[in-house]
């Protein structure tokens, strides 16, 4: 049996598992881990595998890493979670709520996309999955390491109004990653899509988008949004893609009304 992907934890109550994006890792996630918590959550934010001291999974594609979540959420003991899921978090959360609808109580859904490499007229690209896959590594190719990545994409990926102390913990998080781990991800990332899927999603639902998001576009999740039955659509104002590290406390007051409202199905 494969190991679980280690996680921090803290609080008790209903769980909250939070998955990190490609440039993160559980520490992304510090500021909403004691938010949550002090709000009556146990709230969980893991390593993705090949993240932190998470083993890695091979191959390494989203079938395995939805598995990896699927286990943790077993050994969590819970039942069910509430799965935060941001970049390519959202898209294993994604993964993990097709796979195993009734694992999952409310799905949030934060800079995320539900497919990849499509063209204008919404067919899957293969020329673009490959340029993307060549422009994201195209730094570590040329001999930088990931601190040198972290230092030059951070600022470009968030908005006039970010929390400087978020930027930099952001900065820190993707300093830290594995750089045969963000190779990893990058490959996997290309491929996604479960835009299909998307109608098949009957949980509370919300989709929370930066206003200056240029890696994950508002429009886009708000056509996410319109493709899941009865989901809520937010969008936070002057943050860009990394949008509960560079507004915190707006981003964690948002979700927090959202797991307060009564729970209805679609």
């Amino acid at each position: 049996m494969s190991r679980l992907p280690l996680f921090t934890t803290l609080g008790a109550g209903p769980t909250i598992l939070m998955l990190h994006g490609i440039g993160g890792g559980h520490r992304a996630f510090a500021p909403q881990v004691e938010t949550f918590a002090a709000s009556g959550y146990r709230a969980v934010a893991w390593d993705m595998p090949g993240y932190g001291r998470s083993a890695p999974v091979e191959p390494y594609n989203f079938k395995a890493l939805a598995q990896s979540c699927i286990a943790l959420i077993d050994g969590l003991r819970c039942g069910t979670v509430t799965l935060l899921g941001h970049d390519i978090g959202g898209m294993v959360a994604q993964e993990v709520v097709a796979r195993r609808p009734e694992l999952v109580d409310r799905l949030i859904l934060c800079g995320t996309a539900s497919t990849f490499g499509r063209d204008a007229d919404g067919r899957v690209s293969q020329a673009l999955r490959d340029e993307f896959v060549t422009r994201s590594v195209a730094p570590l190719d040329a001999g930088n390491d990931m601190t040198t990545l972290a230092q030059t994409l951070v600022p470009r990926m968030v908005g006039p109004a970010a929390l400087p102390e978020g930027v930099q913990l952001a900065t820190h998080c993707m300093a830290h990653v594995n750089a045969s781990a963000y190779r990893k991800a990058v490959e996997a990332m290309s491929t996604f899509d479960r835009q299909a899927a998307l109608l098949d999603i009957r949980v509370p639902t919300l989709l929370m988008a930066g206003e200056h998001d240029r890696e994950t576009p508002p429009a886009s999740m708000k056509k996410m949004a319109q493709d899941i039955a009865g989901s809520t659509y937010l969008e936070l104002k002057g943050v860009g893609h990394l949008q509960n590290l560079e507004s915190p406390d707006d981003f964690d007051g948002l979700v927090l009304n959202f797991l307060a409202l009564p729970r209805v199905l679609h």
